[in-house]
């Protein structure tokens, strides 16, 4: 495949090379009639800005690579939009990789865009190991870490109050008159599930009500784990009255193995989700959650990550994004 050159441009278009390059990147000291020609040569031509001379000219790639641990789960797909939105708005381009919530999938993810001469990363990390991100903050390499919180680690951080969502779904369980709440929270490791434990002991406590270790039940956080550990928990007659669930596709299994059971919610059972994923309002019943700012996730982890990229903070900063209750049939 033959490519289009800035020389080939600035001949066809009468003009030196140095001319035309400043046209095409929009700088001010250019005559407008002498740029709006050199745009439409370089359109005719079909010519492509060649990003990897500008990224050995500047140092930079006006790229972001973004690392998300499982894509298949609609919560990301809001944020990676804000993330989208963010970049696009700053003429800059995204890197995406998957990991599905595999440590070495992200290890490797890291690396590839690493060598892609990103100008820094994001990053939604299984966390079960911190070394690469040990590895990034020894490297002094711009990145984020979105939706998580590294408590041990210095770094920049943009993630949910986990404690304040498990709080409020916890209380308002006990509001509507449930006393055995279980949980069924993802693996203690991640820094969300850990904190919506920490909420859920914190509402219990507050209103008087002992907590049952046999009621907390941690795993995996999809529709089928939600499913599975719904139906034994159900099958071992544990007594409970109300779920509180890691997140809304959980809460979707949950819902699955309590009709199963012939029950009802929220008559026989009650539910609360996390996320408010947009299939929420669309159940049956519609499913009480807690509301997180998803799109602002994405957004804000971009600023920041420019922040940090352009220079403009020194001091590395962890923002904690506010949850909110939505009360709906469960």
């Amino acid at each position: 495949m033959k490519y289009i050159t800035l020389r080939m441009v600035a001949q066809k278009a009468g003009v030196s090379v140095n001319t035309a390059s400043r046209a095409i990147n929009n700088k001010p000291d250019i005559n407008q009639e002498t740029k709006k020609r050199i745009f439409k040569v370089a359109q005719e031509l079909g010519y492509v800005r060649n990003n990897t001379a500008v990224a050995l000219r500047t140092n930079k790639t006006g790229t972001v690579g973004v690392v998300i641990e499982d894509n298949r789960n609609p919560f990301y797909a809001e944020v990676l939009n804000g993330m989208e939105v963010a970049t696009r708005e700053k003429n800059y381009h995204i890197i995406f990789a998957n990991t599905q919530r595999d440590y070495k999938k992200e290890e490797e993810a890291i690396n590839l865009l690493l060598a892609k001469r990103v100008d820094g990363l994001l990053i939604a990390p299984v966390q079960d190991r911190d070394d690469d991100i040990n590895s990034l903050v020894e490297a002094n390499i711009p990145f984020v870490v979105v939706g998580r919180d590294f408590e041990n680690i210095e770094l920049d951080a943009i993630y949910n109050d986990e404690v304040k969502g498990g709080f409020l779904a916890t209380e308002y369980l006990i509001k509507k008159g449930h006393k055995r709440i279980a949980l069924i929270d993802g693996f203690l490791y991640k820094s969300p599930a850990k904190g919506r434990l920490e909420g859920y002991k914190k509402a219990l406590k507050k209103y008087g009500i002992s907590m049952d270790d046999a009621l907390v039940s941690v795993g995996d956080i999809d529709v089928k784990d939600g499913y599975e550990r719904t139906k034994q928990m159900l099958e071992k007659n544990l007594d409970f009255t109300a779920i509180f669930a890691y997140n809304d596709m959980m809460a979707f299994g949950a819902m699955q193995a309590i009709r199963e059971k012939g029950l009802r919610i929220p008559e026989d059972i009650g539910l609360v989700g996390y996320d408010d994923i947009p299939f929420c309002s669309l159940m049956n019943p519609a499913l009480t959650t807690i509301r997180l700012k998803k799109q602002e996730l994405g957004i804000e982890s971009v600023k920041l990550l420019l922040s940090r990229i352009n220079g403009r903070h020194k001091k590395l900063k962890k923002v904690i994004l506010d949850v909110e209750l939505i009360v709906r049939e469960t």
